[in-house]
């Protein structure tokens, strides 16, 4: 690694990505500085998924060539659990919030399977509908309240890289609303998110910066302003 790449929380180096035999990432690069929030835009299919758990080490997509760096170290060749260790957390689209657990047990057992990050109660002080609802059963939160918790669990314990996978996908505005704020709440803590998000106007409110993917390149990177000045932009690759 060089020097310069130490400017960067995370740097990714022309990722080509297969699941199977299609060919999804087509030699991307990616810089995310140290406390910034990214959103990373693009159609359906565009490769924004697969990006994320490229990132995180998921055992698909096949990265079959290219590195990734985070802090300077590389994630490339690693399992996920380890790329986890290092401060990696992925809230993927489906949430995952394990049935039969309350609230507070999903909390709880991320504390104990990985590095603890934030207490109980510095969750519950961001997260205050979490609070209200500490022992109800995760599963029959309604799916604001699960993705809350999904992002909550992710800070339960180490980390220095939040990738949210679609996390306003069915929401009411309010919430979005509200985990907008959480998240740039928990920006200001110093952690670096990297948000994918088909609510393009919604992402880019709360993003210091976008990337553009289109049929697995990176197409456009810049501030959000210039996205929605660019009305060619808009209606080429994301339909607004």
């Amino acid at each position: 690694m060089n020097a310069s790449a130490n400017a960067h929380l995370l740097d990714c180096r022309n990722l080509h990505a297969y699941y199977g035999e299609s060919y999804i990432l087509h030699g991307i690069s990616l810089a995310v500085r140290h406390n910034e929030i990214l959103a990373l835009l693009g159609r359906n299919g565009a490769g924004k998924t697969t990006t994320l758990r490229a990132i995180a080490r998921a055992d698909q997509p096949q990265l079959r060539r290219g590195e990734i760096y985070l802090k300077g170290e590389p994630l490339h060749g690693l399992p996920a659990f380890k790329a986890a260790r290092m401060g990696v957390s992925l809230v993927p689209e489906d949430r995952r919030v394990i049935p039969g657990l309350t609230v507070e047990e999903n909390l709880v057992l991320a504390q104990i399977a990985k590095e603890p990050g934030w207490p109980l109660e510095r969750i519950y002080d961001h997260f205050p509908r979490l609070a209200e609802r500490r022992q109800q059963e995760g599963v029959t939160l309604s799916g604001g309240e699960q993705q809350l918790l999904a992002i909550a669990r992710a800070l339960a314990r180490d980390l220095s890289l939040l990738l949210l996978d679609e996390p306003y996908e069915g929401l009411a505005p309010q919430i979005v609303n509200e985990i907008e704020q959480i998240l740039l709440e928990v920006k200001k803590t110093g952690l670096t998110i990297v948000v994918v998000e088909q609510n393009a106007v919604a992402a880019l409110r709360i993003a210091d910066r976008c990337a553009i993917l289109d049929d697995g390149s990176i197409v456009f990177t810049g501030q959000p302003d210039e996205v929605l000045a660019n009305e060619e932009i808009r209606r080429e690759y994301l339909a607004l």
